[in-house]
């Protein structure tokens, strides 16, 4: 228990009609608390010293949100990926702060953050990039809860916004292959493959280094996922994957593991045409230098005037995962196996991501208990 210093403990009321009382700290100075009425500033006053007592950090009235989310990025740079500490410093910085970093970390309210919440959705933000601010937003007052600073975390208190549900385009297997067909002479064609056959993310495919890629002479192979591509502000960088689900190892197809191969070689001519001027990063798929390929000249250059010219719907890059998954599970391939390839951390999630496709499995599945039982 900490001795009392003279004076400690006594409120007196000021000139101004608030009420003020001090509290001695372990480093000798004084924690000062104001309240309207005596009994609020005794209050504060009691918690002070149960948490000085108690070991506990003693929070400044006067720290604002910006001051405590900028100590709280500084503390969770050692235990977050560099990725990861990069996007809650640009969500913090570029949405958070600007709206109440000027508040008083004690004095922010859930209405504080629920009208945060409202006017990004109303300045056209996504449902889900709000829902990534309600998040950093929720873990930062969740470790001050934890550390004592504040006594509830206020983004608790308010729903976070729906999102909108994106339609899933997939391509049926004679569009896929329409869409090969005009892809097949395209540097990009082996990319195509591998992302329709795997059902891996642009950023995985972008990300994959021939160090991960095991192909035997003929036939088939494998590769593993390790790494996936971010960009933030124009700037990329290669990463490790999130999750433990996320590493895997996936078996390649014949076709798959033929173009790989094939890629293999154009790709040396490549190296071989531009000499110095090539930048070994060991990527599989990489721009006519070497050097990573941002996605969005994926879409745009790539992937959107082959669309266009196979004449097939147009998808999201994106949904060539969805189309690979869809044609796996309609081929009868388990769900857990399909959950393994996609990288999903259950097979739950596989299912209902992919709920559409049930009715179909379950058609065939009744088609061919038919042919067993039926006369």
């Amino acid at each position: 228990m900490a001795k009392r210093s003279s004076g400690e403990g006594t409120i007196v009321k000021r000139s101004d009609g608030r009420w003020a009382g001090a509290v001695s700290l372990p480093n000798g100075k004084r924690k000062w608390c104001y309240g309207k009425t005596q009994q609020e500033v005794a209050r504060k006053i009691a918690t002070v010293r149960r948490d000085r007592d108690s070991g506990l950090p003693i929070s400044s009235e006067r720290r604002t949100v910006k001051d405590y989310l900028e100590g709280w990025l500084d503390m969770r740079r050692p235990s977050l990926r560099p990725g990861a500490h990069d996007n809650y410093t640009w969500y913090c910085g570029k949405y958070i702060i600007p709206a109440i970093g000027q508040i008083q970390l004690s004095r922010v309210t859930g209405e504080h953050v629920q009208r945060l919440l409202a006017n990004r959705l109303s300045e056209g933000l996504a449902p889900s990039t709000v829902r990534y601010i309600h998040a950093v937003l929720r873990n930062a007052l969740n470790e001050a809860v934890a550390l004592g600073i504040v006594p509830r975390n206020v983004a608790l208190m308010v729903k976070k916004p729906r999102g909108r549900r994106i339609e899933m385009r997939c391509w049926d297997p004679q569009q896929a292959r329409i869409f090969l067909d005009a892809a097949r002479n395209d540097r990009l064609y082996t990319l195509y493959v591998v992302a329709l056959s795997t059902g891996l993310r642009e950023g995985e495919l972008l990300a994959l280094r021939w160090r991960d890629v095991s192909l035997p002479d003929s036939g088939d192979g494998s590769l593993r996922v390790q790494h996936t591509l971010h960009c933030r502000d124009n700037v990329m960088s290669i990463e490790e994957v999130k999750t433990e689900a996320g590493r895997r190892q996936i078996h390649l197809s014949a076709y798959a593991a033929e173009a790989l191969r094939q890629h293999a070689l154009r790709q040396q001519q490549e190296r071989e045409k531009v000499g110095p001027l090539w930048r070994d990063h060991d990527l599989v798929f990489c721009n006519t230098i070497g050097g990573a390929i941002h996605v969005s000249n994926l879409r745009r250059q790539s992937f959107a005037p082959l669309v266009k010219a196979a004449g097939v719907p147009y998808i999201r890059p994106y949904d060539m995962r969805h189309t690979a998954a869809t044609l796996l599970l309609l081929a009868g391939v388990h769900p857990k196996v399909v959950s393994e390839m996609l990288g999903h951390s259950s097979v739950t999630i596989t299912l209902t991501i992919y709920s559409h496709v049930l009715p179909m499995i379950q058609r065939d599945a009744a088609d061919a208990m038919n042919r067993l039982l039926g006369q």
